[in-house]
């Protein structure tokens, strides 16, 4: 039985960390939101489980996992229970959960990331905070990436089986992960993003091994994988880019 992927259609956003994971591993999965009504799925089956009145463990929101019955929320949850079963995820099970941290970590980033274009609130649209954004966007580039970025690039040097993995010897869930922020990073601000292989090598590193995996290179060139864009998290807005 595939895994049902619930998430917003017509975005990467926070379903793709999971895509990735699913992508990699070949997993079979249904994208419900972007499948046709007929079929049973559509965006108005993720919305029958969101408002569910019965349903006894109910997600607050997408991404989540449907695996049967089983229910499973967050990008970090949903990663922590398909990385042992995808291959993506140390078999040390102490170093399950120093991945789970990681992920974790990489949430708050990309929760950072939200902010430099949604500082105010998220229900105001753009445009009514452009200025208080510009404002935000400049800290998150000074301060916020330097000290995620240094700190991921760290965690690489120090990884006792090489700096080729955030953790353990063989890729993991946590690597996809870590593609797809320095991707979205490149997308939302170009200049900004300039000197990044210069100033995180082997954060770039990783970044370019796990676009050379075949199962993801394959993704990348396909139309399943969604294009950045504007209703996303990394959302490229001009004046908000800056020179490195």
């Amino acid at each position: 039985m595939p895994y049902e992927l619930h998430y917003w259609d017509g975005l990467q956003g926070r379903g793709e960390f999971v895509r990735l994971a699913l992508e990699d591993a070949g997993a079979p999965y249904i994208e419900v939101a972007r499948e046709s009504k007929k079929s049973g799925y559509g965006m108005n089956a993720m919305m029958k489980i969101l408002d569910s009145k019965t349903e006894p463990h109910i997600p607050f929101a997408p991404p989540f996992l449907k695996d049967g019955e089983l229910i499973v929320p967050h990008v970090a949850n949903i990663l922590l229970y398909l990385g042992p079963k995808l291959g993506l995820a140390p078999q040390n099970e102490g170093l399950r959960y120093v991945a789970n941290g990681l992920q974790l970590t990489i949430a708050d980033f990309v929760a950072e990331v939200h902010d430099t274009h949604h500082p105010l609130a998220t229900d105001l649209y753009y445009e009514d905070q452009k200025d208080a954004a510009k404002i935000r966007t400049r800290n998150f580039l000074d301060k916020r990436v330097p000290k995620f970025m240094g700190y991921f690039e760290r965690v690489l040097k120090q990884n006792p089986a090489g700096d080729t993995q955030m953790i353990g010897d063989q890729t993991s869930y946590v690597d996809l992960s870590m593609f797809q922020i320095v991707d979205g990073l490149h997308y939302a601000f170009p200049r900004a993003m300039k000197r990044f292989g210069e100033q995180y090598p082997r954060v770039a590193a990783l970044h370019d091994a796990v676009l050379q995996r075949p199962n993801i290179a394959a993704y990348v060139d396909s139309d399943r994988r969604l294009p950045f864009n504007e209703s996303g998290i990394f959302r490229h807005y001009p004046e908000l880019d800056q020179d490195a």
